[in-house]
């Protein structure tokens, strides 16, 4: 009984972490674009090292493979989802810092997958520059996936023991 209730927990905790991600990224979105809408321009905030500027994001991470058509675009979400299925069944099986990266990922990728369904593109907003050099212009979803991905990354490099 008790590794039942363990295991229940773990599921809670879980799910609820996914949730917040999920519903912090959408809420970041949801007030961007209502800005965006409210002032009748994508350039929303400027100053020295940070612009939030909406633009709508049909391709994958930081808008790589940008796509017009309509089934290139479907086969890509569809792949998407694949792998939100894949990183379901690598948060049951790990534990540790690694689900944690795992569960960042997931909720990550939940909250653009929506952007994808919904709004057959994902906004992005989020511009980091240093003078003339622009990052990639990102959202908060995309932050979760990197911190997750850099969390995979370090607990291999730290946690893994050699075979």
């Amino acid at each position: 009984m008790l590794n039942l209730n363990f295991t229940k927990n773990i599921f809670f905790i879980t799910s609820f972490f996914v949730t917040l991600i999920f519903l912090i990224d959408r809420i970041s979105k949801i007030l961007i674009i209502k800005k965006s809408r409210e002032i009748g321009s994508n350039e929303i905030f400027s100053s020295r090292f940070i612009n939030f500027e909406l633009i709508w994001n049909k391709g994958i991470a930081f808008g790589l493979f940008s796509l017009d058509e309509g089934s290139a675009y479907q086969m890509i979400s569809l792949i998407i989802f694949l792998i939100i299925i894949i990183l379901v069944y690598l948060i049951i099986k790990s534990n540790g810092y690694e689900k944690l990266g795992y569960i960042l990922i997931l909720g990550g990728a939940l909250g653009n997958l929506f952007d994808r369904i919904f709004y057959n593109a994902v906004p992005d907003f989020i511009d980091l520059h240093v003078n003339n050099f622009h990052w990639f212009i990102f959202n908060i979803a995309d932050i979760f996936i990197s911190i997750g991905v850099l969390c995979l990354i370090l607990v291999e490099i730290f946690y893994k023991k050699e075979v």
